[in-house]
């Protein structure tokens, strides 16, 4: 019996070729510890796993999904973006593409392919980074982790055996999984979370989404494209209400355009799945008053986003949770338990994927004796509807809160030039800069191709640029960024071409 435990307890290392029970490089001995061990596969984990492992410290992955990149890349940036970009191409080709000069008789939606085209990229992104694992000589173990002491990881693999695995320094990388609605019973088929939504195999008719954050704008997008009738319902008097309010309402119209329709104010109060053909939900206003009913073919839960901790056994080592399941850290990512750290969506801080990864760099820095740093202020967020929508650093409404005297510059994209003469101009571009030093304070932009062009304006804010250095920086012409430019003329002194 001890034989036969001992053998189901083992440490696999990766091969592409092989399932996790037949890994072939051999097995390390329960004796054999970790310098570190990082415990979930997404963003966050195998960028911290890698860069680990590339300064020198041995270092395993547990990833419990049996493919790396977390939601992430399996169920949500890469696959969401993969069907933006499908359903923009099919909406282009339906309408705009005449404008060009592009004549398409007939323009219908494959939906499975559409699909299969999806499920292609995140397959052999999935596989690029255990390709990744094996370069930097990570160790992967497919299986669920929880801990069993402050260095040591019980992990139940996905072939039906048990390893345990140690290390000296143990990260939590768990991620976020999405956040329910009381009475609301989510079954992947007629109500749908995100994992959902980016996998029906009809377009709905209607589709009513629950919440108006970034997920839910860009999935409500992507079936609108597609032919839906798309309905979103916000408790909230505005969308994105982490947005410029500025930015928040030229957007929300650009939307409207798009034919989705905004509830806002608005809470459901009850949801019938009773009748085979239609979900009803009921709804009143958000402060109460009289209900009425909505129904839809399809219904997208997208009301945000809850750290992901379960089955961890966090309580048998003593980590501490805040009130939401957010685990406190300080400076290099430590918890109140030595030796083990946190990282993304696990902690607080903006829940994106590309701040864990700078998070997963940080706290391998850190474990490794250096210096890591991450400035969630200074942390870009991109909605990757079309026009897009970025920003950086501080809203309007944030800078005046604070009581900081700043100006204001702005610019719209039907000034620019190149936006101008491929018939995409709708957005602007809007810059905050403190007054008295013209230190950039924030930048906002709408745009075709916003999600790029945030990048010059995160770099000039990490490193306190000011407008003028943005605007005496000469930039190609006829390009989109130029805006940039104007707005940063705007904001310190004058734009040229407006």
């Amino acid at each position: 019996m001890a034989m036969a435990n001992l053998a189901r307890r083992k440490v696999f290392f990766f091969s592409s070729r092989y399932s996790s029970s037949t890994f072939a490089r051999g097995f390390a001995s329960e004796s054999d510890v970790n310098d570190v061990v990082v415990i979930g596969g997404g963003p966050g984990g195998y960028v911290a796993a890698i860069k680990a492992a590339q300064l020198g410290l041995k270092t395993t992955c547990i990833e419990k999904r049996g493919a790396l990149g977390g939601t992430c890349l399996n169920v949500g940036c890469i696959p969401s973006k993969a069907l933006l970009h499908s359903s923009h191409m099919y909406h282009e080709a339906k309408t705009r593409f005449a404008n060009h000069g592009v004549k398409c008789d007939n323009v219908e939606v494959d939906l499975a392919a559409m699909m299969a085209q999806k499920d292609k990229a995140v397959f052999n992104l999935t596989k690029g980074v255990e390709v990744l694992f094996k370069k930097n000589k990570v160790i992967y173990v497919k299986g669920a982790g929880k801990f069993l002491s402050p260095s040591e990881i019980s992990v139940d693999t996905i072939d039906g055996d048990n390893t345990l695995v140690k290390g000296k320094n143990i990260i939590i990388a768990t991620g976020s999984d999405v956040k329910g609605l009381p009475g609301i019973t989510i079954d992947e088929k007629r109500i749908v979370s995100s994992t959902g939504a980016l996998a029906l195999t009809q377009i709905p008719k209607k589709l009513i989404v629950i919440g108006a954050g970034y997920i839910g704008l860009e999935m409500g997008s992507v079936w609108a494209r597609l032919g839906s009738e798309v309905t979103v319902v916000e408790f909230a008097p505005d969308i994105v209400p982490t947005m410029d309010g500025e930015i928040r309402r030229q957007f929300q119209r650009s939307l409207e355009k798009q034919k989705m329709k905004f509830m806002l104010k608005t809470k459901v109060v009850a949801v019938d799945t009773s009748s085979s053909d239609v979900v009803k939900l009921t709804l009143e206003p958000s402060a109460g008053g009289d209900q009425t009913v909505l129904e839809a073919d399809v219904v997208l839960v997208s009301a945000g986003r809850t750290p992901y901790t379960s089955g961890l056994d966090l309580d048998k080592i003593g980590v501490e949770t805040d009130k939401i399941g957010r685990i406190p850290v300080d400076r290099r990512f430590s918890t109140n338990v030595e030796g083990v750290y946190a990282i993304g969506d696990v902690i607080p801080g903006p829940m994106l994927a590309h701040r864990a990864e700078d998070d997963g760099i940080a706290v391998a820095e850190f474990i490794a004796g250096k210096e890591g740093h991450v400035d969630y202020d200074k942390v870009p967020g991109v909605v990757y509807t079309h026009p897009e929508v970025a920003s950086v650093g501080k809203t309007e409404e944030q800078v005046k809160a604070s009581g900081v005297a700043y100006r204001v510059g702005k610019f719209p994209m039907l000034g620019n030039s190149r936006a101008k003469s491929i018939d995409d101009a709708e957005g602007l571009v809007k810059v905050i800069a403190e007054k008295e030093t013209d230190k950039i304070l924030g930048v906002h932009i709408m745009a075709s191709n916003a999600g790029e062009l945030i990048h010059e304006a995160a770099l000039a804010i990490t490193y306190d640029a000011s407008s003028e250095d943005i605007a005496r920086t000469c930039h190609a012409h006829p390009t989109l960024s130029e805006a940039l430019k104007e707005a940063a003329m705007a904001t310190y002194d004058k734009p040229i071409n407006i």
